[in-house]
């Protein structure tokens, strides 16, 4: 299509401000942006939208608008939502790049703009394009007769002999033409996908996995749903994106075929964003549960609104349910600095907390996860405890809160893999889940336990890290506390001269001291274990004391022992 089809359209409510000249330029693509330098996502021919929000000052305008003329991109349409209207600096900018500049009306989204811009570019393209265009309509329907992504997907099969799958950030297949993904296969394309996009290169990334090729297009969520834009980072948003996956290898493509899957994924965002809208109600009811208990209110008014809740998260209960309050957090580093997201967090625990094995969009309904500034919190129901059937003469087993309980360990065990390839080295996921409540009263308590659950797993090396309740009564809850130079100093006392023994004599004793401490003491099990004659092993626990100068037959030099090697 011609940028000057744009102005035709009345529902666009574009003004042209600047590049008469120039309207018969070809757009092949819509990209909405608020990076101040958004070249890397730019392939050319592009109507760009913006926020503005890149714009701090004056001086600002021509680096991003020569940035665009450099790329070749087709016209740009700043919203005037932002600054009211469009200032002259832009508007001269873009005069001197001869690069069209249109105003969009605050009252028109760009969804909107993003919807016609697609569905002209798509019909005009010929032959194997037009059945996608033709279906594009059903596609933007509220109503269950649409078929999302789904009926994209079944034309790229149909028409193009493409199979292709729509998948979250963790790998969880969310749409799919056919034979379903393994939950292997999607973790690991969505890891090859994160690690390929922190790079800076763009789309398509090829991946092999068990020999079959596939190509990685992202499916940039810039709707309702996104990051706000002042405070976007693009590390964050390679987090929340989805990824179309297709069973192809696209470097021999011709042109038209990408513009095609391209296309395919911006029909994909904008029924993403339509989609994650309907989230909306769950988030507020638990931004307002999160902020009755955070601010200390009455148990009855909690009580009160998670009676609205329930429906909501769990239809057709008829009991209230026991909760559970999971935290999480992102952070990265950058020049020194800590910086943290609660949105970006937010989007990570929606889908962390969606069963990996059940696949769709709509698996994750009866999730309530709410964000501050700092963290997410999600607010999770558990099945109540089964009632026993008053007409029954037996007595049925009462199953135990925790037994629908979530566990930390096992919640990140399916999406570990691809948020490390997404963190990088300069990121860090942290959470933190509560044990299972059944009323108002334990809420408070229970963020408070998940939120030093989370902190726990924050003093623990590696890039995606959890704890859960029961830690916080162990041990385990001091020793990442530790300073660093305490440890070196308390290990370095008890352990190094076995260390330096062994070493010298190959006398495996730091194995033995281990064994023996797993034993509880007993010698016999532990000659057992370690198939030694209960002498040899007298003999090697004697030589551990000597060398320590301490008694392992003392509670206190155990759990000395102890201590050290959990430490080093």
């Amino acid at each position: 299509m011609r940028l000057r089809a744009l102005l035709d359209t009345e529902a666009l409510g574009l003004r042209l401000l600047g590049g008469e000249d120039e309207l018969d330029r070809s757009v092949r693509g819509v990209m909405t942006t608020d990076l101040r330098d958004p070249s890397r996502y730019l392939s050319g021919g592009e109507l760009v939208l913006t926020g503005l929000a890149w714009r701090r000052d004056a001086s600002d305008a021509e680096p991003f608008v020569r940035i665009l003329a450099n790329a070749g991109v087709a016209g740009l349409a700043a919203g005037e939502a932002e600054l009211g209207d469009v200032p002259d600096d832009l508007v001269e900018a873009c005069l001197r790049h001869r690069l069209p500049l249109f105003a969009v009306d605050e009252t028109v989204a760009f969804a909107t703009i993003t919807e016609h811009v697609v569905r002209q570019v798509s019909g005009e393209r010929a032959g194997d394009l037009a059945a996608v265009v033709d279906r594009h309509r059903r596609l933007m329907t509220s109503g269950p007769a649409g078929g999302g992504p789904e009926v994209v997907l079944d034309l790229l099969t149909s028409d193009l002999d493409l199979k292709a799958w729509v998948l979250s950030p963790t790998g969880r297949q969310i749409a799919g033409a056919g034979e379903p993904l393994s939950p292997r296969t999607g973790a690991e394309l969505a890891g090859r996908h994160l690690a390929a996009t922190r790079t800076g290169r763009p789309g398509p990334h090829r991946a092999e996995v068990d020999g079959t090729p596939y190509s990685l297009f992202p499916i940039r969520n810039t709707g309702r749903s996104a990051l706000p834009a002042p405070s976007r980072d693009a590390r964050e948003s390679v987090l929340s994106d989805w990824l179309l996956a297709v069973a192809a290898d696209a470097d021999d493509w011709p042109a038209a075929r990408l513009d095609l899957l391209q296309g395919v994924t911006q029909l994909i965002a904008v029924e993403r964003d339509r989609r994650d809208a309907a989230r909306s109600v769950r988030r507020r009811l638990a931004q307002e549960v999160l902020e009755l208990v955070r601010t200390g209110a009455a148990p009855a008014e909690i009580a009160a609104r998670l009676r609205v809740a329930a429906p909501v998260l769990l239809p057709g209960l008829g009991a209230a349910p026991h909760w559970q309050v999971v935290v999480a957090r992102v952070e990265w580093t950058e020049e020194g600095k800590d910086l943290s997201g609660g949105r970006a967090a937010q989007a990570l625990l929606e889908e962390i907390l969606v069963d990996p094995s059940v696949t769709g969009p709509d698996s994750a309904d009866r999730i309530a996860v709410a964000y501050t500034g700092e963290e997410a919190v999600a607010l999770v129901p558990l099945a109540a405890l089964a009632a026993p059937d008053p007409d029954s003469a037996e007595t049925p087993a009462v199953p135990e809160p925790h037994d629908s309980a979530l566990h930390a360990d096992a919640l990140l065990g399916a999406v570990r893999a691809p948020l490390t390839a997404g963190l990088s080295d300069d990121g860090r996921l942290t959470l933190g889940v509560s044990a299972a409540v059944h009323s108002a009263e334990g809420l408070r308590g229970a963020l408070e336990e998940a939120r030093h659950a989370r902190r726990v797993a924050a003093a623990r090396p590696g890039p995606v890290c959890a704890a859960g309740h029961h830690e916080l009564a162990s041990h385990v809850l001091l020793l990442p506390f530790v300073p660093d130079d305490v440890r070196r100093a308390f290990t370095a006392r008890l352990l190094d001269p076995l260390r330096d023994y062994d070493r010298r004599h190959r006398a495996e004793l730091i194995e033995t001291l281990m064994a023996f401490l797993d034993c509880d003491g007993s010698w016999t099990r532990c000659a057992a274990r370690l198939h030694l004659h209960v002498n040899t092993l007298r003999y090697r626990v004697g030589r551990i004391e000597q060398l320590t100068g301490r008694d392992l037959s003392r509670l206190e030099d155990k759990l000395d022992f102890f201590l050290a090697l959990r430490m080093s």
